[in-house]
């Protein structure tokens, strides 16, 4: 009876182990390697795809067979870029989504990984944003929220930053990490203040060996004549190309004079 009773607590301490070192132990015993995956979208699509410094794919691009450890990804089209890391938890998929843009503060998106656990938990870029879940205000980022397994619909938002809506599917028995990087919104022009122009550019017609200045439809002596005026006559000054200036006559037409005859 004794025997039987040690080598049931035997038993189930090496149960125990198998169970917490189940992967580590198939592993090295077995062969069996650990596997996960990454699925990475991006807009606009066809992005050259590189883990680790080693190209892959274009996107959208998917491979569930990658040993699980971290990975440095990068994303390239034409003269737009991402770069960034993500861990790898057995059994999982990590999810990207990116918006490639020239410039740091143009550039959106959001990477979605799962480690075990329970709840929602979402981080951004800046900090201090705004956490919506289906529709219900939950704080602000960083945050971990503590709800149901199944589909939610998470919107982050800040102050003069575009919002960003993610569409997540939340396991059983995993905590959900979103982390998403918001792009600045376009400046809103009515909040910018602007110099009055007290002065209209006017240029002074010189005297010319014909005693008139011919004003042209185009920067070119091959332009059509448009109109005369006289030495001493003011225009208003448009614009300057090269050796010719855009004016305006007193008559509201419009067309091109040499620099050689005006003077400002």
């Amino acid at each position: 009876m004794k025997k039987v009773i040690i080598w049931f607590l035997v038993l189930i301490s090496l149960t125990a182990l198998l169970l917490r070192f189940s992967n580590k132990i198939g592993e090295v015993f077995l062969g069996i390697k650990q596997v996960s995956g990454i699925s990475i979208l991006s807009d606009p699509s066809e992005a050259t795809v590189s883990l680790d410094g080693k190209e892959v794919g274009k996107t959208p691009f998917e491979d569930k067979n990658l040993e699980v450890r971290e990975y440095t990804i990068k994303l390239e089209k034409g003269d737009t870029s991402w770069q960034g890391k993500v861990k790898l938890t057995p059994g999982t998929i990590v999810m990207i989504n990116r918006d490639l843009s020239h410039d740091q503060a143009s550039s959106a998106g959001e990477i979605l990984e799962l480690e075990k656990g329970s709840g929602l938990t979402i981080i951004s870029n800046p900090t201090g944003a705004d956490v919506e879940i289906d529709g219900k205000l939950y704080g602000k980022t960083p945050t971990t929220i503590n709800i149901a397994s199944g589909e939610h619909t998470v919107l982050v938002s800040h102050t003069n930053y575009l919002k960003r809506s993610i569409r997540a599917n939340l396991p059983d028995h995993f905590n959900l990490i979103i982390s998403a990087d918001l792009s600045l919104s376009e400046a809103d022009l009515t909040a910018i203040s602007t110099p009055i122009i007290t002065q209209t550019p006017e240029v002074k017609v010189l005297q010319t060996p014909t005693g008139y200045l011919r004003v042209r439809d185009k920067p070119s002596l091959n332009g059509k004549e448009v109109g005369q005026v006289k030495p001493g006559d003011n225009l208003i000054l448009l614009e300057e190309i090269g050796d010719w200036d855009r004016v305006r006559l007193p008559d509201n037409t419009e067309g091109y004079v040499s620099v050689r005859y005006v003077q400002k």
